[in-house]
């Protein structure tokens, strides 16, 4: 289903005095402190955040799956979906392809089918932490790290082909996390485990498009909890700077071990010149893949102050940075998650955009604490929903995209075309 303009533009006149009272009141505020607001809401409209093709359906938990209806059982229909949020949200225009289990039988057709519903091919992932039906080899001691050549040839072969299927959809990123470690002591000899993945890595990035880029992605536990190869952003870096230019660092926010300074790793990859992106996602303990911004939403804060940092200035030679949603929507509708974790992205920004950096210098070199830590905080307590709003309000899209998500009842129309027991492919 798409949505229908005239409908969100409907829904948007009903709200239109009140949002207009509202940004009115914040653009005055913003003004009167030297910020170009057509400036701020262009930026802000320019961000864009890829969304995953596992997103879409209902995760689960270790006990159990619960899903809502309506799900998307074809790579077409998470499409659709994606265009849905698309059409209510100015934050993204892209899908995240997960092989195999999002794998295309005709890409030349995918291609076209996207093009229609305006949605292009960010990153493809792969995946080699989990056997296939009629795999010939098995990742249960690792993939790329494996003792066994074959089973790396295997996993190597696999993101190769990874990178054909990009080619043919017009992608060019490929992503590799892997799930690879040990669960006892004595299992693996670390040293080896990390050579034979660097090697693979090697292997994998000979094949790359010179116009594509390779992210290696960091885990300090989980499947494996004594020790993963590519543990922390040290490791990950090390193995993107041996591989080649090309290959570079991502990082999710779930991926750490609990209270790391995310946005200090930020600052340290970013002046390397090697970090790639983020898959953002919220968490109390790790990896939960929460809502972006249901947990720590002055973290995500704290985090675009070094991405603008970057994105706003000339000093950091960095690549431009690729961005995309990575969480499990176990207990919400994932199109209402998803709506959520893009507006705490976009205010996220916003509130890094507005943040007095002269300032901020002024009193870091002067060493008043208590000055810095008053302008850091005080663009974080600005309320600038009226400001993001606003930017997709001139964009065509939804002032508030749950609300009308809900009065276009778009979950009752995907019920009724695909159904209550339809499940999401690949999950």
């Amino acid at each position: 289903m798409r949505i229908d303009k005239n409908q969100v533009a409907e829904l948007n006149a009903k709200a239109a005095d009140g949002h207009t009272n509202d940004f009115n009141y914040i653009a005055d505020k913003l003004t009167a402190k030297g910020h170009d607001v057509d400036s701020l809401l262009e930026k802000i409209g320019s961000l864009k955040i890829a969304t995953p093709s596992w997103a879409l359906g209902t995760g689960a938990t270790r006990f159990g799956r619960f899903p809502g209806g309506g799900e998307p059982a074809t790579i077409e229909q998470k499409i659709e979906d994606i265009s849905v949020l698309a059409d209510l949200s100015n934050q993204t225009d892209s899908v995240s392809l997960h092989i195999p289990w999002d794998i295309p039988s005709d890409p030349a057709a995918l291609r076209e089918f996207a093009d229609n519903c305006g949605i292009r091919f960010d990153a493809m992932n792969s995946n080699t932490f989990q056997d296939q039906s009629g795999a010939t080899e098995s990742y249960k001691f690792g993939s790329l790290c494996h003792s066994d050549a074959n089973v790396r040839k295997y996993a190597v072969d696999h993101n190769i082909e990874c990178i054909e299927i990009g080619k043919e959809l017009g992608s060019n990123v490929l992503t590799v996390w892997l799930a690879d470690g040990s669960t006892f002591p004595g299992q693996a000899n670390f040293m080896k485990q990390f050579d034979n993945t660097l090697d693979s890595l090697k292997a994998i990035y000979a094949a790359l498009p010179e116009d594509w880029m390779m992210f290696t992605e960091h885990k300090p536990f989980e499947p494996n909890f004594y020790s993963s190869v590519v543990n922390d952003w040290g490791s990950s870096l090390s193995l993107a700077q041996k591989t080649g230019e090309r290959c570079l660092c991502l990082v999710d926010l779930g991926h750490h071990l609990p209270n790391t300074n995310i946005e200090q790793v930020v600052s340290r990859v970013l002046a390397e010149g090697r970090l790639g992106g983020f898959h953002f996602n919220d968490s109390k303990y790790a990896d939960d893949d929460l809502t972006v911004g249901c947990m720590k939403p002055y973290q995500l804060y704290l985090i675009f102050l070094e991405l603008v940092d970057f994105m706003e200035g000339d000093h950091i030679k960095n690549p431009d940075l690729a961005f995309m949603i990575d969480a499990s929507h176990n207990f919400k509708d994932p199109l209402e998650d998803l709506l959520q974790s893009l507006e705490a992205i976009a205010l996220s920004y916003a509130q890094a955009l507005v943040m007095d950096r002269d300032a901020l210098t002024l009193a870091q070199d002067a060493n008043d604490v208590a000055l810095t830590q008053e302008i850091v905080q005080c663009a974080y307590r600005a309320d600038l929903r009226a400001l993001v709003a606003e930017s997709r309000r001139r964009a065509g899209k939804a002032l508030s995209p749950i609300q009308a998500y809900r009065e276009i009842k778009v979950r009752e129309q995907l019920i009724g075309e695909r159904g209550m027991d339809s499940q999401s492919s690949g999950l």
